[in-house]
């Protein structure tokens, strides 16, 4: 399999003494070729998705220890593309999801418990699959223009929903 990463990432999969690159073969049983920002992964098909999976949440931003948290049965990774905004509205867009200090993405991340990661033109998120979806549910709203009062108590909504739903099931 291969895809591409921005190349300012490559290091960052690489990583110290070729340290991140080594744990993603270990972990995946996978061989990782890299060639500029090229990247090409060979093994068993499970493993290759892993990596795969690993390989772009480092390339869309996130540190190798969020990344590796796709390992986990039930965690995924997704993309929310802005790449169809103009420069200007992008960056107003990601200022909505970021916040000041990067206190709505701390907030949402929280209340979420997901990862978010906001780099080059996208957004990312890793969680499970339930808070991923939550998650991207709020980053949608904000980027559509709902405000974030609404955003957090929408979350705070579905969080007791949520609780209620486990509590039924007993």
């Amino acid at each position: 399999m291969l895809l591409k990463i921005p190349e300012d990432r490559i290091g960052v999969l690489i990583g110290k003494h070729g340290e991140v690159k080594k744990r993603i073969e270990d972990s995946t049983h996978c061989r990782i070729n890299i060639v500029d920002n090229t990247i090409e992964i060979t093994g068993d098909a499970i493993g290759v998705l892993n990596a795969r999976d690993i390989v772009k949440a480092i390339g869309r931003g996130f540190s190798p220890k969020n990344a590796f948290k796709l390992l986990k049965e039930g965690t995924e990774l997704i993309i929310i593309s802005l790449a169809n905004e103009t420069k200007n509205s992008r960056k107003r867009l990601f200022g909505r999801v970021i916040g000041r200090s990067g206190k709505i993405r701390k907030t949402l991340e929280m209340r979420t418990n997901t990862s978010i990661s906001v780099y080059g033109k996208t957004v990312s998120i890793i969680g499970s699959h339930e808070d991923a979806g939550l998650a991207r549910d709020a980053v949608e709203m904000l980027v559509n223009g709902r405000s974030h009062g609404y955003v957090f108590k929408m979350l705070k909504n579905r969080k007791m929903k949520r609780k209620l739903d486990d509590l039924s099931r007993v």
